[in-house]
């Protein structure tokens, strides 16, 4: 599996990119925390690890299908798939959770589950009942997207108790929480404050996009979160990410997750079959 030997913490609160971060307290002015030191990650190290072999390479893909017509036997055939890989997680929408925990029980791949989905316009209150919900029936890793509307808004302070909310649910349980931006819908300045704002809440990933906005991941706003995540947390790079090239792209940026429906056909493009 890919190591994350590249990450470098020159903080006491920098965490492993796959591991629950520890913050420092949330402060008024998240631009004073932009003084601090946030440790060095070794993206071409890391993307170079991850490519060498399609195993490591299916240890940093979430599997995922998450379109609304996604039936019983698709989620089943995905969980199968994600088995035979090893891919780092089997991504479903919330209703298939219990079915995908029963078929990944004792395999070592978790489960993962999108929640406030796509908008990222839900109530703090039910993303955390929703949070503790999923992970009561077997999810592992929570992926959830920020109020985009708020932090336009100017409304940090909430987007960061809503996040910190799902976040303790999450590490209580000892799930990990990956935030979802929503990248395409952002300003430079709002995906800086942003990614800040989701660090010092508590997350373990920041993530791109959704895949159900106006666009997809880029290498240039993987390379934007991973500069303000430094050592601090991992970045997950999702949407549009096709081909084992695409793929690259996000890797050599700086993230160290992918997030992929088309995950079999990148491994197998590295030599799986």
């Amino acid at each position: 599996m890919p190591t994350l030997s590249h990450l470098h913490a020159t903080q006491d609160s920098a965490q492993s990119a796959a591991l629950p971060n520890a913050n420092r307290p949330f402060e008024n002015d998240l631009d004073a925390d932009l003084e601090f030191d946030n440790g060095f990650f070794d993206a071409a190290g890391f993307a170079a690890e991850t490519l060498s072999d399609w195993r490591r390479m299916a240890a940093a893909i979430d599997h995922t299908l998450l379109k609304p017509e996604a039936t019983r036997t698709q989620v089943e055939n995905l969980c199968d798939e994600a088995i035979r890989y090893r891919f780092a997680c089997a991504m479903v929408n919330p209703v298939w959770v219990s079915r995908a925990s029963a078929l990944l029980a004792g395999t070592g791949v978790p489960v993962g589950v999108v929640i406030g989905f796509p908008l990222g316009a839900t109530l703090a209150s039910t993303l955390r009942q929703e949070a503790e919900a999923l992970v009561r029936l077997g999810a592992r890793e929570l992926d959830m997207v920020i109020s985009v509307g708020q932090l336009k808004s100017g409304e940090h302070h909430a987007v960061e108790r809503t996040i910190r909310g799902v976040a303790e649910v999450a590490h209580q349980q000892g799930a990990l929480l990956k935030v979802i931006l929503e990248t395409c819908l952002l300003t430079v300045e709002e995906k800086l404050r942003a990614s800040e704002i989701a660090i010092q809440a508590g997350t373990d990933f920041l993530k791109t996009s959704t895949g159900f906005s106006t666009g997809g991941a880029t290498a240039a706003d993987v390379a934007l979160l991973r500069g303000v995540a430094g050592a601090r947390c991992g970045v997950k790079a999702s949407g549009g990410i096709r081909s084992l090239a695409d793929a690259r792209a996000m890797l050599e940026a700086g993230a160290t997750r992918i997030g992929a429906s088309a995950s079999v056909a990148i491994v197998r493009e590295l030599g799986a079959e």
